[in-house]
């Protein structure tokens, strides 16, 4: 039985990447996931659930496995479902330092390839791959960090300024495809963790983050991701480019 819709979904093996995999997989779906590595739940998930699911690893951050990923994508993505959906979640928060102190070239550009340049990649692929007939509709995982400038976070909110901004024009050459550059709120993920862990005289903000997680204020990935797919899901998607998930219920 061919699937009726075909999602795409980076940095699946963890946190809200694994979150939305999970989701996913159900009757009727083909679901690629790309991450460094297998996950064995995932996997066993699939079964249970019937969906097709392809495990692609890869690192994003480098732009060869990138640029393989993509060119493989284009080349075998299933052609006869309705509905095909592109979730770029992948990305890192690091390196976290004020200006003077980022001075790690090779660390800045892995955090631009995974968190702009992997993206742009993949949904060039995807608008060559998936049928310009079908509802196709393309969802970056942006941040507030894009949007507010952040001491510590230049790189952060650079790229994700940059996924945005890029957002927009996507959405203004007018492709047929929809798409949006959504802020997901704060969740409780490894990455939170590593935000957590910051030296305070490169990241001042990192007390408040501290606070949020005593105080259980941080969102479960499982429940952010059923939001997210509802947002993709609904009619109105696309409607609003840089939109932010606590704007819908």
């Amino acid at each position: 039985m061919e699937a009726s819709t075909v999602a795409i979904v980076t940095g699946a093996s963890r946190g809200l990447g694994k979150a939305l995999a999970t989701s996913l997989l159900k009757p009727g779906t083909h679901l690629i996931s790309i991450a460094r590595s297998e996950n064995a739940e995932l996997t066993q998930q699939a079964s249970v659930s019937g969906a097709v699911l392809e495990q692609m690893c890869a690192d994003l951050s480098d732009p060869l496995a990138a640029q393989a990923c993509a060119d493989s994508i284009a080349l075998q993505l299933p052609r006869h479902a309705q509905r095909y959906v592109l979730i770029n979640n992948a990305g890192t928060v690091e390196p976290i330092s004020q200006a003077g102190d980022l001075s790690d070239a090779s660390a800045i550009a892995r955090a631009f390839n995974l968190n702009v340049t992997s993206a742009i990649v993949l949904i060039a692929a995807f608008l060559r791959a998936a049928p310009a007939t079908s509802d196709r509709r393309i969802l970056n995982i942006s941040s507030g960090a894009g949007r507010n400038p952040t001491p510590g976070w230049g790189v952060y909110c650079a790229t994700k300024a940059a996924l945005d901004h890029y957002t927009q024009v996507l959405d203004a050459e007018h492709h047929g495809v929809r798409v949006a550059s959504l802020a997901p709120g704060v969740i409780d993920t490894g990455m939170q963790a590593k935000i957590r862990s910051s030296d305070p005289s490169q990241f001042p903000n990192v007390q408040r983050f501290a606070q949020m997680h005593e105080h259980g204020q941080l969102s479960t990935p499982a429940a952010i991701a059923e939001k997210i797919l509802r947002y993709i899901a609904h009619d109105s998607f696309g409607t609003t480019v840089l939109d932010d998930i606590r704007n819908h219920a």
